[in-house]
């Protein structure tokens, strides 16, 4: 008789312990194919290419893996975790199933915010890059801080959108990005202001026209043939010297063109 229940207790704990173990192996070798699947993917709509040479990259890379293989694990580990917590409830580790609900419905929070904190990088790195190409012609110091500010937007929407993920309320949110905003004015219109005086004065000078390509004129002394006129700077040339003149100092000094 008690040969026959000490069968039975240990039939039941086989049965009770091969559930939870038959979901953990399930869920680590689905996680694995799953990791395994996101990275070829990635690769295949060229986001390796995407991300190429950002500082992101760059940052991963240092650390013996890319962005591509870090979302490829953080997907993984996504799926492992979700099947341990499984595995760990049916295995009754866990008092009541409130504490596994909470876990499961807060892991994928996690995973999304983390995603989104990661593309925000990226896409910063990207849009600073963009921003210098479309800059690289104006030879004003303070447009060097354009793609910084551009950068850094990004990145802070980024954070903004991670924190909503994790439960931040809309309240502080709305507050964190009118004081972000509040700052990129009062401190970018400071910080740019030659390059505002710059663009209101290139403005003036492309609706007016007072000289044009192919003119003779002299700026603060310098005297040459206008070469271009864009909303930053007006170059023009002599024989042998090229002058690249910020527009509000063609407002500031004035302009001399000779017929």
């Amino acid at each position: 008789m008690q040969v026959g229940e000490f069968s039975r207790e240990v039939l039941q704990f086989l049965a009770e312990s091969l559930v939870p173990l038959a979901v953990l192996v399930f869920g680590l070798i689905v996680g694995f194919l799953v990791g395994r699947f996101a990275r070829r993917l990635m690769v295949a709509i060229g986001l390796r290419r995407a991300v190429e040479g950002t500082t992101f990259e760059r940052s991963a890379q240092r650390l013996g893996t890319s962005t591509v293989g870090l979302i490829a694990t953080l997907v993984t580990l996504f799926i492992y975790l979700a099947a341990i917590a499984g595995a760990l409830e049916l295995a009754g580790v866990f008092e009541t199933r409130l504490s596994l609900v909470g876990f499961t419905d807060f892991l994928p929070q996690v995973f999304v915010a983390v995603f989104v904190v990661i593309v925000g990088l990226v896409v910063g790195d990207k849009a600073e890059v963009a921003t210098r190409e479309r800059l690289r012609s104006v030879r004003l110091t303070d447009v060097n801080l354009l793609p910084l500010l551009v950068k850094y937007s990004v990145y802070y929407v980024a954070a903004l959108i991670a924190l909503a993920e994790l439960g931040l309320s809309i309240g502080a949110l709305l507050v964190l990005l009118g004081g972000y905003l509040f700052a990129v004015v009062v401190l970018g219109g400071l910080a740019l202001r030659d390059v505002l005086a710059a663009v209101s004065a290139g403005i003036y000078l492309l609706l007016t026209q007072p000289y044009g390509i192919g003119d003779e004129i002299e700026i603060d002394g310098k005297r040459g043939i206008v070469q271009e006129v864009d909303v930053f700077v007006t170059r023009f040339e002599s024989d042998d010297e090229e002058f690249i003149v910020p527009n509000h100092l063609v407002f500031r000094g004035g302009v001399v063109r000779y017929r």
